[in-house]
């Protein structure tokens, strides 16, 4: 890559959209720790990790199980996403509009943006939980999906949520330092948090803490009925809560600037801290809940209030801050593309967040998260093992690499047809046969990589 062009990208804001990124922007693995830790230790951690105790999942499990999936989910970025990433030095989107074509690839941002709104809108919903202890303003979780919890808790959210879009739309950069800022600390609370309710719970021995689990447990499944969240999908959920940044290779766009494939294992910060001990604490804070007061309801304000008072609130707000802003602007980098060129560039990211916030209005969707990311991850993983295919393979089966680049196509059939027809049956199984949308995941990424392989023979032939 030439100077000059080098000095073109720097002065667009030096992102390097549609170029692969320099050697000179180029940064080294431990660069990335921080980074995966803000990412990773923020919002959803709350939400979460009380689901698993509503959920029925045994603290023996939880404990094994959460530590072989996130190890499994640290070895798909390492050995899966950084190779690739290190290799072409481009982001997911203008790798697939080389594979794909930039009109397949709308479609897909659009895809993309829509689900990414619904987890901002869930953060959103974590953020307001918080806002609203101070007035006595707490929210309830309906039984109808798009059921409200109160007028005065809907206010919140639209407050909170229209800061969060202006906020994104005219500074993304302060926030991503924030984010790095506050990571650190927020993790503290997590920990603080988790010590507390054991305190709160007079817990003094390991066996004292798996009975006041247990009867945990026992209270939820008394009032929402018996529910199992076994070993093996703990193990599963763990390892493909993320599957749409590492199997459908989101994250290719942060470990381009990596100089080398180590940068694969800075997710395990994010993972051992956030997506582990982060979500173990706040699952201790709802079995301190309901031993204290018998409310099983998982209110991420109201439980942080419980366990360390105003610096939960304050960690609770920001935590669903640092996560929904720059969801909101990714999701709003994603809409760009229905805006005609003239369009500020904001306007995406405005759109974004209107509808994070008519997301967050309707608590039910944030406590539908379990099922929400393996959903997420199934629609957008396939995508990923086209590029997997795309990359390892297409030379050696000797059939096009970035077929829409070289062929000078805008809208690769054959992309389309091995994303839409494993994710379509995918998706029949999730909501006609009641399916866990989490193990839908890798069996769709498979049938994506083999569909496109033989699609792509077959247009050979």
């Amino acid at each position: 890559m030439s100077d000059t062009a080098v000095e073109i990208e720097e002065i667009g804001g030096g992102e390097f959209e549609r170029t692969p990124v320099p050697s000179s922007k180029l940064k080294g693995w431990k660069s990335f720790l921080g980074m995966y830790a803000g990412e990773h230790a923020a919002g959803t951690e709350f939400m979460i990790g009380p689901l698993f105790l509503a959920a029925g999942a045994s603290l023996k499990d939880l404990a094994i199980g959460l530590l072989l999936g996130n190890i499994l989910a640290i070895l798909t970025w390492r050995y899966i996403v950084a190779p690739i990433a290190v290799s072409n030095k481009l982001t997911l989107y203008y790798q697939l509009e080389k594979i794909a074509g930039k009109h397949l690839v709308k479609i897909y941002n659009v895809v993309n943006g829509v689900l990414f709104c619904f987890l901002a809108g869930a953060m959103i919903t974590v953020s307001a939980s918080a806002v609203g202890i101070p007035f006595g303003i707490s929210f309830s979780v309906p039984d109808d999906v798009f059921g409200l919890s109160s007028p005065a808790f809907s206010g919140i959210v639209i407050i909170v949520g229209l800061i969060m879009a202006i906020v994104a739309a005219a500074g993304y950069n302060t926030v991503s330092k924030f984010a790095n800022i506050a990571a650190p600390w927020m993790i503290i609370v997590f920990a603080a948090c988790g010590l507390s309710a054991l305190t709160q719970m007079e817990v003094n021995s390991w066996d004292s803490l798996f009975a006041e689990w247990d009867k945990g447990i026992d209270v939820v499944q008394s009032i929402n009925g018996k529910a199992d969240f076994g070993f093996w999908k703990i193990v599963i959920f763990s390892w493909l809560c993320n599957a749409a940044m590492h199997f459908g290779m989101a994250d290719l766009s942060i470990m381009r600037f990596a100089k080398d494939t180590r940068a694969g294992w800075g997710p395990s910060i994010g993972m051992f801290l956030g997506h582990y001990m982060a979500w173990i604490c706040a699952s201790f804070m709802l079995a301190a809940q309901i031993k204290l007061t018998g409310d099983i309801s998982a209110n991420p304000g109201a439980l942080a209030w419980s366990a360390v008072g105003w610096t939960g609130i304050i960690c609770v707000i920001v935590a669903g801050w640092t996560t929904a802003n720059p969801t909101i602007y990714r999701a709003g980098l994603a809409f760009q593309s229905l805006f005609p060129s003239s369009a500020k560039k904001y306007s995406g990211v405005i759109l974004a967040g209107l509808i994070a916030t008519a997301a967050g209005i309707f608590p039910a969707l944030s406590g539908k998260l379990l099922d929400f990311v393996g959903l997420y991850g199934t629609i957008l993983g396939p995508m990923g093992g086209v590029i997997f295919v795309n990359h390892y393979l297409a030379k050696k089966m000797n059939f096009t690499q970035d077929y829409a680049d070289n062929k000078g196509a805008n809208f690769n059939i054959a992309v389309l047809l091995a994303w839409l027809l494993p994710v379509a049956l995918g998706l029949y199984f999730i909501f006609a046969k009641g399916l866990f949308p989490a193990y839908a995941v890798i069996p769709c990424w498979i049938a994506s990589s083999l569909l496109y392989v033989f699609i792509m023979k077959l247009k050979k032939s």
